[in-house]
């Protein structure tokens, strides 16, 4: 049964991870620029789940759950938009900018929330069986 809380730890700490990466994505929708004021727009990024959990301490544990292998760079092009008063726009007033589509990651930060949601109830519930198991027991 302690597999199973472990399972559920896992699938909480990755969602966590993946709820950071998708708040940083929304934080730096229009960033434009580095922080050195250089033009650098940011690139949208995601976290990638693998199967297992290397943290655990056990070769059992280590094949189950699941942990964030990579936090990757998205591939999606910038999107030109028309800002004639930006210090980094071209002589026609477009400028080259993120490409994150903010309604695209609230809807992943729902879900994100919600995966972390049933996990935690995943947790509560192995924790009341133990619990009840223990009280049989006793």
């Amino acid at each position: 049964m302690y597999g199973a809380l472990d399972i559920s730890t896992s699938g909480m700490i990755a969602q966590r991870t993946r709820m950071t990466v998708i708040a940083s994505n929304l934080a730096n929708a229009n960033s434009l620029a580095n922080d050195k004021g250089e033009y650098d727009p940011y690139l949208r990024k995601a976290a990638m789940f693998a199967p297992g959990d290397p943290s655990a301490g056990s070769d059992a544990g280590r094949a189950m759950g699941v942990h964030v292998a990579s936090i990757e760079v998205g591939e999606e092009p910038l999107r030109r938009a028309y800002r004639p008063g930006s210090p980094f726009a071209d002589r026609e007033g477009y400028v080259m900018v993120p490409n994150i589509n903010t309604t695209t990651e609230w809807v992943n930060a729902m879900e994100a929330s919600r995966a972390y949601e049933a996990n935690v109830a995943a947790a509560e519930t192995t924790k009341s069986m133990v619990s009840q198991a223990l009280r049989l027991l006793a």
